[in-house]
């Protein structure tokens, strides 16, 4: 047996009980893996309420779409899981068996929770910025949410991609200090965002001229009022809408500028690089170059800090310590 953060019922935070111990790993086919961290993430929630175009997952199950842990021989890993998306259980558990083919090895010296906290918030900022945006070296970025764990991966990602400027837009006083202390040139409060006009132009004065890529995971007014900065070809890459899923976008400013909007999910990627992605993450995060904002929660905790995830009170990445 062992312990796990079980959902009993859509819509409601986990709880802790005893279940089966998964069944063990072949070693080829499959492996089981002695969690060590486990982040709660918007998707985690979003899969478990039941409302996700994913469809209402079959309860009970174990939460968590992705973890750390090590293998049977020590070995540190990071792994992805289909929780709330397919059947079968997630990271947020002593133990869970995944498929071999899956495990992505660390380097040595990584931090488990941080790497966690990284997770696949940070792939989504990199290859957003440089496969989905095609940022090159020597530009201007705007980060939306940067005070958000993709905004913050992001700040930090667009400097070592070589841009010249980062300028960060975020919400509260904590999250403009956080962007800032993360090495943004100049941070935008995102208030009176009904305001278009207002917020462009704040947004306009913070940057050294025209953006040439913005990072978007809010939409909504905010991803209206960033799209007025942008140089005449210049591209808004979206990933997230937690400003909104509709977004004032008016066509003079669209084909004025000849202006990029593109899409972006982590579901593009292939497993092959989802895993270099993640290796090459992991070591800038060993090197100190790449950090995130968050803490540890203990499994017994984990009931308290989902309910504040959802809520959107959380002022970090939870992170969940089995």
């Amino acid at each position: 047996m062992m312990r796990a953060a079980t959902i009993i019922a859509c819509g409601q935070p986990p709880v802790v009980v005893e279940r089966p111990a998964p069944p063990p790993g072949d070693g080829a086919v499959t492996v089981t893996v002695t969690v060590t961290a486990a982040p709660i993430t918007p998707l985690d929630v979003l899969c478990a309420s039941g409302t996700s175009y994913f469809g209402a997952p079959a309860v009970p199950y174990v939460p968590g779409v992705q973890g750390v842990g090590t293998l049977p021989d020590g070995t540190a890993v990071w792994f992805p899981t289909d929780a709330g998306m397919r059947p079968g259980d997630g990271s947020m558990a002593e133990r869970v068996t995944v498929p071999a083919s899956t495990v992505v090895r660390l380097p040595a010296g990584a931090d488990h929770r941080l790497v966690a906290a990284l997770g696949l918030s940070a792939v989504a900022a990199w290859q957003a910025l440089t496969w989905r945006g095609e940022l090159r070296p020597g530009e201007q970025v705007l980060v939306l949410g940067g005070g958000g764990v993709v905004g913050q991966a992001a700040i930090q990602l667009a400097r070592i991609a070589g841009a010249r400027r980062v300028v960060a837009a975020c919400r509260s006083g904590a999250a403009r200090d956080r962007a800032a202390a993360l090495g943004a040139d100049a941070v935008v409060a995102l208030h009176d965002t009904d305001d278009v006009p207002a917020l462009a132009r704040r947004l306009q004065e913070a940057t050294d001229g025209p953006v040439d890529l913005v990072l978007d995971p809010l939409f909504g007014v905010p991803a209206a009022a960033a799209l007025r900065t942008l140089r005449r070809g210049g591209r808004l890459v979206n990933l997230g809408s937690a400003a909104g899923e509709v977004a004032p976008l008016d066509s003079a400013t669209l084909r004025s500028g000849s202006l990029r909007v593109l899409g972006y999910t982590n579901t593009e990627l292939s497993a092959e690089e989802k895993a270099a992605t993640m290796r090459y993450l992991a070591g800038h995060a060993i090197a100190g170059r790449l950090v995130v904002d968050h803490e540890p929660v203990p499994l017994d905790g984990v009931g308290a800090a989902w309910a504040a995830q959802a809520a959107g009170t959380a002022a970090r990445r939870l992170v969940v310590v089995p």
